[in-house]
Order: structure tokens, then sequence, then C-alpha cells
């Protein structure tokens, strides 16, 4: 297997605030709390020994057990789960929805990126266990986001008309969405595999949670992955006094609205609202405002006076749900946890929560941005080969590689940019004679280089839309490539499911990716198969 990193921020992909997080732009060092690399991994160990509340421990220990209890697992699970009970062992996590069958590609890189930083780990500090922990987001309600999966271009989806936190829904129906899997797969053993994790996941657990749970256990259980399930009463008893602070003082709001001020050069991910929880209950999962003096919950006839509403969180924590500012801080104050592992989207938000986290005097935990993979198959490659085209060059916006690689291929003289230079130093001298004679001249003179320049442009334009014409046949050629490795321009593991390159290579598949990835590089991973 061939393996060929480029900086993520050569890719394109990334906005100006991943980029300039990844370039360690002094701008934003009051936005995170340490860099993430091997050696400042001590500092985030020592801080969090300090703050984290170690009857949390227990706690969490206890409730991955019972979460646990019907989950045919590893002795590498069960072992991490055992550690969490020592104040030596800590969580590298991230997190991600409930997508159908894992949704797209990068679900499996954000797991395999925190496997393989907790093996890094293991091997520099001894003295301490690393834990890699997939949260999975139960009480999220976005069910569009989550129903289908991509399979060959042709959508796999799941309808359904429940409402209120995913974890909980019933997994009626699914049988109907492995009938429709299940004929497009063929019949190899690695189809068969794929059938049978699929209804062995969704089809014999009676709940979303439970379903995910399974799955991503039956993919990772051998590297000792531990899943975890928020939406417990017992583990909301941790966040009780933050759901009291924001619903008496707002706290993630006011803080994170100065934060914004502050990022006001970038686009910023998440805007704040007034309380920023939910109030979760069976079939419901609706925001909480203050109306006047009572706390109302949309779209229902549910409100509360101050005093009935923190007498709901004293009594049933479970009941209120963080959004997506305070589901971070509810995290680390479960988790033993030194690092967070997010895509560009997810790290961005973080970036917006320092404040908040001092506020609410909870360790800010360490942010790496999650290992990104191109698969590239040996064809493939000797495409790219022919086409005298680099992997690098694979990730430039199509016009722009189009207009490249014809220029390389033609035999006429396509970029004009001496002959504007040429033109440019002309005006220069006729501006000089402008001046020493007429200077009311020099506008007429800067005019009409303005249309001269412009009329190069177009020439240039038109005579390289001439010459692709001509060379038609590489332009097809490179287009259909580029296409089929970033599907509608974007990336493969935003569109693609692992089951594709599963029904190809297996379960080897899994273990190339993990073989492949460093998540302490900091590099785009292209994987030639």
């Amino acid at each position: 297997m061939s393996i060929t990193k480029i900086p993520y921020q050569n890719t394109g992909f990334y906005s100006k605030l991943i980029v300039d997080y990844l370039n360690q732009d002094k701008t934003l060092k009051p936005f995170y709390n340490r860099f993430p690399s091997i050696d400042e991994f001590a500092g985030q160990i020592k801080e969090k020994t300090s703050n984290y509340n170690s009857n949390h421990r227990k706690l969490l220990v206890d409730v991955l057990k019972g979460q646990y209890l019907k989950v045919n697992t590893s002795e590498e699970t069960l072992q991490n789960i055992e550690y969490l009970s020592s104040d030596k062992t800590f969580t590298i996590t991230t997190g991600h929805q409930l997508n159908l069958f894992t949704g797209p590609l990068y679900f499996l890189y954000k797991i395999i990126s925190t496997i393989n930083l907790c093996e890094e780990l293991a091997e520099k500090y001894t003295d301490y266990n690393f834990v890699p922990m997939y949260w999975m987001a139960t009480e999220d309600h976005d069910f569009d986001e989550i129903n289908f999966f991509k399979f060959k271009g042709e959508n796999v989806s799941w309808s359904s008309n429940q409402t209120g936190g995913v974890g909980r829904f019933s997994t009626d129906g699914l049988h109907q969405v492995f009938e429709q899997f299940s004929s497009l797969l063929g019949e190899s053993n690695n189809a068969n595999d794929l059938r049978e994790l699929f209804e062995k996941a969704y089809v014999n657990h009676s709940n979303l949670a439970n379903a995910t749970r399974y799955l991503a256990n039956e993919l990772f259980k051998d590297y000792g992955l531990v899943i975890m399930d928020s939406d417990d009463p017992k583990l909301k008893t941790t966040l009780i006094p933050h759901i009291e602070n924001e619903l008496l003082h707002n706290r993630a709001a006011n803080a994170v609205r100065e934060t914004n001020d502050s990022l006001a050069a970038y686009t910023i991910q998440v805007n704040p609202r007034d309380l920023n929880l939910f109030y979760l209950n069976e079939g419901i999962r609706e925001r909480i405002v203050l109306e006047y003096e009572n706390y109302a919950v949309l779209n229902t006839d549910i409100s509360f006076t101050k005093d009935e509403i923190l007498e709901e969180v004293q009594k049933h924590p479970e009941r209120f749900s963080p959004n997506v500012l305070i589901r971070p801080l509810y995290q680390e104050v479960v988790l033993p946890n030194l690092c967070y592992i997010g895509g560009g989207g997810e790290l961005a938000y973080w970036l917006q929560l320092k404040a908040y986290f001092e506020q609410s005097e909870v360790t800010f935990p360490m942010l790496l941005l999650r290992n990104s993979v191109q698969v590239v198959s040996t064809k493939q490659r000797s495409k790219l080969e022919k086409l005298n085209m680099s992997l690098e060059e694979l990730f430039l916006k199509q016009t722009e590689l189009l207009d490249k690689k014809v220029k390389e291929n033609s035999d006429l003289e396509l970029n004009f940019s001496d002959k504007i230079t040429f033109l440019q130093n002309q005006f220069d001298a006729l501006r000089n004679v402008a001046g020493q004679t007429d200077p009311s001249f020099i506008g007429a003179v800067n005019a009409q280089e303005k249309k001269q320049i412009n009329g190069l442009r177009n020439l240039e334009k038109r005579l390289l839309k001439a010459e692709k014409r001509r060379l038609q046949e590489l332009v097809s050629r490179i287009t259909k490539l580029q296409n089929e490795l970033l599907p509608n321009g974007g990336l493969e593991e935003r569109q693609r499911n692992f089951s594709e390159y599963y029904l190809e290579y297996g379960p080897d598949f899994l273990q190339r990716i993990k073989n492949g990835l460093k998540p302490l590089e900091g590099a785009f991973t292209i994987l030639e198969f």
C-alpha cells in the first residue's frame, strides 16, 4: 500500500479558521488550550488530573458496564472500561451522529484517528492508560441528516415519522431498508458479511442507539473502542449545576457571544441562543425559551416557573438536553478526557467555547483535526500517471486543473502573461510622456491600457477554450477521473459509505486505513490500494 501525505492547508477543502489553527496563528491562541503535539499531552494530563472530579470515574464505569451488559464485545474493550476506574487513565474522544450504517466514510476515519492516537500516547506515556471513546449523539433530533447513506451513487434511506432524540427511535421500518440494501450488494462473501452486519445491527435491535453501538462495536472492538450513550439519567446528574447556570445566568450565550465578537474575522460556525438547552422526553426534543418569567418548551403546552424548572432539573436531569454549545462541556465533565478529535466544522465551534469552559471551571481539551483520507486504486493511479497528473493536482478546482493540463499539452503559447507585462511597460512609458506634456492625458492612457489588457485576456480565454475543444479527449479523461475520485467536486469521505470499499477489499480495508493514519502528522492522507 502506497501512502502519500499532503498538508491539509494545500487541499483547498478547509476554512480559513481551520487553516490558521493548523498554522498555529497567534491570533487564535486565546481560543484553545494546547496545540496537539505528543509532548503537549504531558501538561494536559497534569491539568486534567487536577481538575477532573474523581467521583465521576465510578459513575462513568458503572454506567458503561450497564450499557455493555448485553453487548458481545472484546476483552480489549472490557479492559478499557475497567481501566477508567483508575486515576491513571484518560480518554481520547470523538463524537458523531447516529448515521445509518455509519453514513459517510469519515465516521470511520474519526474513530481510527482516536484509536491510533491512544496507541501513540501509550508508547510515549507508559505510566498511563489511554482509552479511545466514541460519544454517540443519541440526543440529536436531526433525523433528516442521518436517515440515509450513499451506496454507489444511490441513496439507501429510512423513512420514519418518529420525533425526539434519535437514539430512542424504534428500528421499525429498517427491515425494508435492509431489503433495499441487500438487493444492491451482489452475492460475494464480502456482500454476505455486509448483509449480516446490517441485519444484526438494525433488524435485531429495538432502537437506533443500540443498533449503532452494535455496529461500531463490531467494526472496532478489537482495538478496544468504548462507546458512550450520554442519554442516561445517572450521567446527567453531573450536568445539573451547568444546566442551572444556563437557565438562570445564560452562561453559554454570554461567553460565546463575547468570543464570537473576537472571532469576527472568520465565519462563525454557531450563534448561541439565549438558552442553549432542549427539553427531552418521549417523542419530543424541543427548545426551552424564557417567556416573560416562565420557561416554555416550544411547540408544546409545557411550561415552568423558575422554581418549577429548577425542581425539574433536580428530579429529572435526563429531561434536559444540551445543544451543540453545551454538549462539549457535558462530555468534558463526564469523561477524564484529554483531546477531542473532530472535523473542521466541529473544531470551528469548539474554538468558540474556551471562555465558556473557563467560566464553568472545566478543563478545555486539546483539539485535533481528524485524519482525512482519499483512497486511490492502482488502476486510478495508473490513469493519473498517463495523464501526467500528480496526486496534489487532484485537489485543484476542476476549471483550474483543466486549464493547467491543456496548457501543458498544447503546442501553442496559451499564457499571455508576458505579453500583458510587455503592454504594461509600454503604457508606463506613455504615462511618463503624458505627465511631461499634459497630465490630463494620463486618464486617457489608463483607459486605453485597461481596454488593451482586457482585450488580450479575452483573446487568451478564447484561445484556451478553442484548445480545450481540440484536446477534448484529454479534457474528458481528466474530468472523468477527477469526478471518480472527488464526487460532486468534494471529498469522497463526505459522500461514500464504507460498504463500497468493504465490498471490494473486505475486512482488510479497515486495517489498511488504520495502518496508514498518523493523527498528529497534520496531513491529508492518500492511500493507494
